[in-house]
C-alpha cells in the first residue's frame, strides 16, 4: 500500500481508524506550510474541520 502521509511536496490531509475502537489519528500538510496532526476522534474532527475551512479546499477558493 502507498504511504498517504502528506507532505510538502504532497500536501493534504490524512486521516486514519482502523476499527471503531482505536482513537482516529490524523495528519494536515497545507501548501501553505501549515502542518497539524491529531489524536482522538474529537481532535481529529476539529483538525478536519479547521483544514477546511482555512487550508487545503480554501486556498483554492482564493482565501489565504
Amino acid at each position: 500500500m502507498a504511504d498517504l502521509t502528506p507532505t510538502p511536496d504532497r500536501p493534504g490531509l490524512h486521516v486514519t481508524k482502523p476499527d471503531p475502537t482505536t482513537p482516529a489519528t490524523a495528519t494536515a500538510v497545507c501548501h501553505c506550510g501549515a502542518t497539524a496532526t491529531a489524536t482522538g476522534d474529537n481532535q481529529v474532527r476539529a483538525l478536519v474541520e479547521g483544514y477546511t475551512a482555512n487550508h487545503g479546499p480554501a486556498h483554492s477558493k482564493g482565501a489565504k
